[in-house]
């Protein structure tokens, strides 16, 4: 099939005209990035994949190659391109093609420039190298990825349509194998690795994503080694980095233990029963305040909500009540998890915002975020 109208097609939806991206979503075939995935089966449970093999059925190929979606590559540690037709894995993803409009937004927060040296940091598919090289030339382009199956495959792809920017299996926690002016992270992070701070050349920007939050750093290298700038207006979603061929265990075995348990304070809440997993604002101003909360939210045919969370610290809260009522409140452990979300949702309703959008940043060479917006301060370490 002809991938030209489907790429052109893309690149009118995530660049906007003039966009020195465009070029680069047109003329890179991302099916070629992406030939069998992960996906949820209809009426299946979350967490349960099903494969989609893309050679063996091109019309849905190109449809799912060239929509503007995250497609899974890697479950656990079974990677699509190994599976067998009738797998049926579970678990978390641990590697995905992202959605190119993604791609492209955090490509522009970086503000690239003709001869630039970047490092793609994340390798995954190949995709966001693809277009840095169609953009840079190969020269240029470094990307790295903790997996050396990606890296392999990757390089491969890349080849296949032209294209040689240096891809490396790197852990990018650690020591980096160069030094650039800009380092854009399609995986988030918590701290930004002290590494990255001493790759960064003088001047020279970083655009990432704090892990478990949709919030963008943009930072600028100081000359104290330090880098400074925002968080931006804008939202994103990454896996975190990890250093093996899975991510550790959740919280989430701990909802079991608790499902029904009461709470070592009940109360009667301020505010009503919310699915904090549906809101942008609310999860990363938690993250950032409480780091490692799980979420469970059900709704009953009644109407009746109940909202649960955890912590790996023992620390759990569950608030229920009818969709109009007022909650009653259980909360265990060491912290009061709910008092953390109501007081987030006050200083929300005194100020009209939350804080963290917007914040200055200061990535410390250590790699310590710090965040201000007005009296407002926050360390994420």
């Amino acid at each position: 099939m002809d991938w030209h109208p489907h790429a052109t097609e893309l690149a009118a939806t995530v660049t906007p005209r003039g966009s020195q991206w465009r070029r680069p979503v047109t003329t890179t075939p991302r099916h070629l990035f992406i030939p069998r995935w992960w996906g949820t089966p209809a009426g299946a449970r979350f967490g349960t994949w099903e494969l989609h093999d893309g050679p063996a059925d091109p019309g849905v190929w190109m449809s799912a190659a060239y929509s503007d979606h995250s497609l899974i590559t890697r479950v656990g540690e079974s990677h699509a391109d190994h599976a067998a037709p009738d797998a049926r894995p579970g678990g978390r993803p641990t590697s995905s093609a992202t959605l190119p409009s993604l791609v492209v937004r955090m490509l522009r927060h970086a503000e690239i420039y003709d001869g630039a040296d970047v490092l793609d940091v994340a390798t995954g598919s190949g995709y966001s190298a693809a277009l840095l090289a169609q953009r840079l030339g190969d020269d240029r382009v470094t990307s790295i990825d903790v997996d050396p199956y990606l890296v392999e495959a990757a390089a491969g792809r890349l080849e296949s349509i032209g294209l040689r920017p240096d891809v490396l299996a790197v852990d990018a926690t650690g020591p980096l194998p160069g030094t650039y002016d800009r380092i854009v992270s399609m995986v988030s992070v918590r701290p930004v690795p002290a590494s990255w701070l001493a790759a960064l050349r003088p001047g020279g920007r970083l655009v990432t994503v704090i892990a478990n939050t949709s919030l963008i750093v943009t930072a600028a290298k100081a000359d104290d080694g330090s880098a400074e700038g925002q968080i931006e207006w804008d939202r994103a979603m990454f896996m975190p980095t990890r250093s093996g061929g899975d991510y550790p265990p959740g919280a989430r075995d701990l909802f079991d233990a608790v499902w029904d348990a009461d709470g070592d304070e009940v109360t009667q809440g301020r505010y009503p029963v919310l699915n904090v997993s549906y809101n942008w604002e609310l999860p990363a101003m938690l993250e950032v305040l409480c780091p490692g909360i799980e979420h469970h939210y059900e709704e009953d045919d009644d109407g009746r909500r109940t909202a649960r969370m955890v912590h790996a610290d023992g620390s759990w809260a569950r608030a229920t009540a009818q969709a109009d009522g007022s909650p009653v409140i259980h909360q265990g452990g060491p912290r009061r998890l709910w008092d953390v979300l109501d007081e987030a949702r006050a200083y929300w309703l005194q100020h009209g915002e939350l804080p963290v959008r917007g914040a200055h940043v200061r990535v410390a060479p250590d790699g310590v975020i710090h965040l201000q917006r007005g009296r407002w301060k926050a360390t994420i370490g």
